[in-house]
C-alpha cells in the first residue's frame, strides 16, 4: 500500500522559511517521479514542483520559482521542498503525491503552511 507521509509545516511570517519532507513507503520510490501541490483555503489542488526520479531538472510554478527548491533523497525514501521568503499567498496544505492532474493522487494527508503576520 502506498503511504505518504508529510511533515514539516507550520505559522511562519512573511519571508521565512520551512522545510518540508514527504516520506514515502509501500512503492519502490526512486522508480517514480514526485510532485508537490498545495490547497490553499477554499480552492482547489495548485501544482507546485515537480522532481524526476533521478531528482535531474526539476520543475516549478511560476509563483514559486526562485524561492522553493524540491530535492529527493532515494536512499532516504523522502522527498522535500525547501521554502523561502515565503509569501502569504503559499499558505495551504501541502501534498506530496506520485499523481498528475487532474487528481494528483496517491497523495498523504498533508501538512499544513500557514504565511501570516
Amino acid at each position: 500500500e502506498v503511504q505518504l507521509v508529510e511533515s514539516g509545516g507550520g505559522l511562519v511570517q512573511p519571508g521565512e522559511s520551512l522545510r518540508l519532507s514527504c516520506a514515502a513507503s509501500g512503492f519502490t520510490f526512486r522508480d517514480y517521479d514526485m510532485n508537490w501541490v498545495r490547497q490553499a483555503p477554499g480552492k482547489g489542488l495548485e501544482w507546485v514542483s515537480y522532481i524526476d526520479i533521478g531528482g535531474r531538472s526539476p520543475g516549478y510554478a511560476g509563483s514559486v520559482k526562485g524561492r522553493f527548491t524540491i530535492s529527493r533523497d532515494n536512499a532516504k525514501n523522502t522527498l522535500y521542498l525547501q521554502m523561502n521568503s515565503l509569501k502569504t499567498e503559499d499558505t495551504g496544505v501541502y501534498y506530496c503525491t506520485t499523481g498528475w492532474h487532474p487528481t494528483y493522487t496517491p497523495r498523504g494527508q498533508g501538512t499544513e503552511v500557514t504565511v501570516s503576520s
